[in-house]
């Protein structure tokens, strides 16, 4: 079985207009809803085996405090170009091109293509993603390039609003 962790990047900061978009960087409320959405996956006695973030700031940054709840160092989070401004379908590229030596992979990107992609994934009533939303789905399947569309079960939906029940 494979397990596939969903994570948009945290609130990021709209302030400097003139700021290009990849560099953005997380505002008050992201830099303290990522921690707390890695210390949530701890209580759940939930660790990926790898962590793949979109290199934009908001979204790499986002990896960061997540990661470092869950053990991970900063060079260990892999950084995935094309995650940034991706579409459900190169998103699932991107997926079903991981290696199958891990079960569990964590990815962090951005919307609208992540609540596309578990849209696509899984029969899902989720329509927008919110900011550091994480999605957890499982698949029965052994190799990630079997992931396809309406494969997978939802497994846990959660957002820094939405109240932790352990």
């Amino acid at each position: 079985m494979k397990t596939l962790l969903i994570i948009r990047h945290a609130k990021s900061d709209w302030e400097d207009r003139n700021m290009a978009d990849f560099d953005r960087p997380l505002n008050s409320r992201g830099e303290k809803n990522a921690p707390e959405m890695g210390l949530r996956l701890v209580r759940r006695n939930l660790k990926p085996q790898l962590l793949v973030s979109s290199p934009a700031n908001r979204a790499l940054t986002t990896a960061i405090a997540i990661g470092e709840a869950l053990g991970f160092r900063k060079k260990e989070i892999l950084q995935e170009p094309k995650i940034y401004e991706a579409t459900a379908a190169t998103l699932l590229k991107i997926i079903n091109g991981f290696d199958n030596s891990h079960d569990f992979v964590a990815m962090v990107g951005h919307n609208p293509g992540l609540t596309d992609l578990v849209s696509n994934l899984c029969d899902s009533d989720i329509y927008n993603l919110p900011t550091c939303g994480m999605v957890l789905m499982e698949f029965p399947f052994d190799d990630w390039s079997q992931i396809s569309s309406q494969t997978g079960t939802i497994k846990l939906y959660d957002y820094p609003k939405k109240e932790f029940t352990g």
